[in-house]
């Protein structure tokens, strides 16, 4: 039996006119032509419907043996034609990727001369530049990329350009694997690369000098047939290769240097050899006159002492004539496009701040500094380089599309530009980063366009995420390590120029939005985000406060985070909610952001502190006084239980329950919710979305208790006019008139308008000692003497007439 051939050897031989083509084997599995291996019937017809009816029996060992001992093996055959055609129409998504990929094939030829001149110092012999140089002829339509790398013989040739999906690169690599070909960080792998050029080229010419051999010209226009020949120019490279390509018809806009500019900086904007762009310049000169010298000497020739009048006109005629002659002309000249540096592969301790500065403007287009960054190396399952930035600003339609934006961070592969479209790798809450992000191993398609779904860009992601939040919190912490150097020149005024001077609310200003999307949508990385979080308190003043620094100024007996949401802090500030908490002197977190409460419902605590929101039941504060306060309570709700007896049976559905509470202090009462009930926050943003339902407005509605003030006089007047007088319209009116107030100052909507207004009516007009209620007034009797009304009007105009007069 044959042994079978190894995948990597293993190619298939076409006939053809010219030099044969070939194709490596696993390119050709690589495009599905293992659908041929599919078995058939004898009769010719498909197997696989009855494969699918009856189960597959299981092969032994000594049946698989006996297949491995008398089975044949072959070789997949394609037709040459047909792969060029799927490599060249169906492999890339874009035409301009061609430019891209021959930049990469040359600076690994670049490189490749570069590693053997370390061993041979006479390896680059007179052509000591290496470098990178385009140009374009609109005339002739070509495009010629040139280079001065290693350069290849007729039979490297023969070998690369002739062979289908063999790379020349990792066939250098893997000769050098046990010389230090490791160190090397070259950038093909496929071998298609190449034939990228047939997507805007009708035919390619190839000319190439290797220090081994002569100047050879390879040519195809992308059939099976290729044409090697001696270059007739003799050795016109020194060493290196050109590659010329004719291009389409629809390929005009490849000769356009601004076009070519564009890609160059897209694509291999950070390629280590530098890449130059043959461009023209328009500019204007002057034009020397040739008779100026003559006219000059008669009259130097002229008597000088003879005075001459000189009218306006032949002053204004002579500047005319003496404004110089200009034309304009047209330059070419060699321009260096690439002349950013790859910061992110070097040390960190090497770079400065400003180059760091320069770097994101010249990344970002943004003309201002960067608020911070950060610059790392990861190593273990996957390796890679990357410097992550915040800017200082952001967009102003950052939230306008806020699921179709991702970070614009731009992936490399050994310094090519790969994707700047990070969906996967960055959770979108992380949306306005900025930054790269290099690496050697990533697994890409052969097309190098798009990534892989691999186990390997999750392990990426995560460590990308890692790391962006620990840049967010040294941030966060900076304004804090410098306070502690400077503890003596505390004060109030001080924290709140210095909160408009931290950096990190002026980030938070910015993007506190994306840090609460984060904690709702990244449960992973929620303790990290929870850290991230400001807000406005009772006590912040101007200034914001963090969950950190809240616990850190806690009593010893608060057990509870507490915050209570609105719709401003002006509206929360005086709300009855904070009476008592502010009578024990405690901190209230505001939350008046529409997201503010969305979030805070995945934060159940922080350093073993539970957060509880104000308004709604259950509020307690565990401090000495709670055993008194049990007692006196107990005391209340007996004194009071006709009175809530009777607002029970009045609100009916509106309220669950009405209680006794020591919550408020100066209010009458108050209306709170369930615990796990939306709050009158909550109620309001649900129904202000855009796409709410009106008939299922009800079902947002949360429970609602009535707690009572046992202190207040209103309460007290009230529980005695029940206890007298219960079933009159005027104690039912005083009632709701306590509701609707509790119901509005509590942060809720009137719903019963039409009711409410009624009510209050009514309690205006006791309120006057108006007898007849309010019944309407007979209507006013119009006075039916029209002849006086028109005596009268005419009087007044007699009287308006002589005024005139006199006048």
């Amino acid at each position: 039996p044959r042994p079978r051939p190894s995948t990597r050897q293993a190619t298939t031989d076409v006939p053809c006119g010219g030099p044969r083509m070939r194709v490596t084997t696993w390119l050709l599995a690589l495009l599905g032509v293992a659908a041929l291996s599919a078995t058939y019937t004898t009769d010719g017809s498909s197997g696989l419907a009855a494969a699918q009816d009856a189960p597959a029996a299981q092969m032994t060992e000594e049946q698989e043996a006996a297949i491995a001992e008398g089975g044949e093996s072959f070789e997949f055959q394609a037709e040459v034609n047909r792969l060029m055609d799927i490599i060249i129409n169906s492999l890339y998504k874009n035409k301009e990727i061609f430019l891209r990929e021959l930049i990469s094939n040359a600076s690994d030829a670049l490189d490749k001369i570069r590693f053997l001149a370390v061993s041979d110092e006479s390896a680059l012999g007179d052509t000591k530049d290496l470098e990178i140089k385009i140009k374009f002829d609109k005339d002739a339509r070509t495009l010629t990329i040139i280079d001065t790398g290693v350069g290849m013989t007729k039979a490297d040739l023969v070998a690369n350009l002739g062979t289908v999906a063999k790379s020349g690169t990792t066939n250098f690599v893997e000769a050098l694997s046990g010389d230090g070909g490791g160190d090397l960080s070259l950038i093909g792998q496929f071998g298609v690369g190449f034939y990228s050029v047939y997507l805007v080229a009708d035919k390619v010419r190839v000319a190439s000098k290797n220090n081994d051999d002569d100047q050879y010209i390879w040519e195809s226009t992308a059939d099976s047939n290729f044409v090697i020949a001696k270059d007739p120019r003799g050795n016109s490279l020194g060493r290196g290769t050109e590659i010329t390509l004719f291009l389409k018809e629809d390929a005009g806009e490849f000769l356009d240097q601004d076009r070519l500019d564009e890609l160059v900086m897209r694509y291999s904007e950070f390629i280590t050899f530098p890449i130059s762009l043959y461009k023209s310049k328009t500019e204007t000169v002057e034009v020397e006159d040739e008779d100026e010298d003559e006219d000059e000497e008669s009259e130097s020739g002229s008597d000088e002492d003879e005075d001459l009048e000189v009218s306006d006109e032949d002053e204004y005629e002579d500047e005319e004539d003496d404004e110089p002659e200009t034309q304009t002309v047209t330059t070419w000249e060699w321009e260096r496009v690439n002349v950013q540096a790859a910061i992110w592969s070097r040390d960190t301790k090497e770079i400065e701040d400003d180059e760091y500065k320069n770097f994101y403007k010249s990344m970002s287009k943004d003309f201002n500094d960067p608020a911070t960054w950060i610059h790392f190396k990861a190593e273990g399952e996957v390796e890679f380089k990357s410097i992550l930035y915040v800017p200082n600003e952001a967009p102003y339609d950052l939230y306008d599309n806020y699921y179709q934006q991702s970070a614009q961070l731009r992936l490399y592969v050994r310094k090519v530009l790969i994707t700047d479209e990070f969906e996967d790798l960055v959770p979108r809450y992380l949306n306005f980063l900025r930054g790269v992000v290099d690496s050697d191993d990533l697994p890409l398609n052969v097309s190098r366009e798009t990534l892989q779904q691999h186990k390997v860009l999750k392990v990426m992601g995560k460590k990308l995420v890692r790391k962006a939040l620990e840049m967010l919190r040294k941030l966060a912490t900076s304004k804090k390590g410098d306070d502690d150097e400077d503890e003596d020149e505390e004060s109030e005024d001080d924290e709140e120029v210095d909160d408009a001077e931290d950096p990190y609310i002026k980030f938070w200003e910015a993007f506190g939005k994306n840090i609460k999307l984060g904690i709702i949508e990244d449960s992973a990385n929620r303790s990290k985000l929870q850290k991230l979080l400001r807000f406005k308190s009772n006590k912040s003043g101007e200034g914001w406060t963090s969950l950190e620094e809240y616990v850190d100024s806690m009593p010893e007996w608060q057990k509870s985070i507490y915050y209570i949401s609105g719709e401003s802090v002006e509206s929360v500030e005086n709300s009855p909610f904070l009476e008592r908490l502010k009578k024990k002197d405690l901190e209230v977190l505001y939350l008046v952001d529409p997201i503010d409460e969305y979030a805070i419902q995945h934060v159940t605590e922080y350093d073993g502190k539970k957060l509880q929101s104000v308004s709604k039941e259950g509020l307690s504060f565990g401090d000495s006084d709670e055993k008194t306060d049990k007692k006196r309570l107990e005391i209340y709700k007996e004194k009071f239980v006709p009175l809530t007896d009777y607002l029970k049976e009045v609100y009916d559905k509106k309220v669950t329950k009405v209680i006794v509470s020591p919550r408020v202090e100066t209010t009458p009462c108050i209306l709170v919710t369930s615990q796990y009930g939306n709050s009158a926050n909550m109620e309001r943003i649900m129904r202000s979305q855009a796409f709410s339902d009106p008939s299922k407005a009800q079902y947002l509605n949360s429970q609602k208790v009535m707690e009572i003030n046992p202190r207040h006089p209103l309460i007290v007047e009230l529980n005695t006019k029940v206890e007298s007088d219960p079933d009159s319209e005027e104690t039912k009116d005083i009632a709701w008139l306590l509701h609707d107030t509790a119901l509005l100052q509590s942060g809720f909507m009137q719903d019963d308008i039409e009711s409410y207004s009624s009510r209050m009516y009514r309690t205006m007009a006791k309120a006057l000692d108006m007898e007849t209620g309010l019944d309407l007034e007979e209507e006013v009797e119009v006075p039916e003497d029209d002849e006086e009304e028109e005596d009268d009007e005419e009087e007044d105009e007699d009287e308006d007439e002589d005024e005139h007069d006199e006048f």
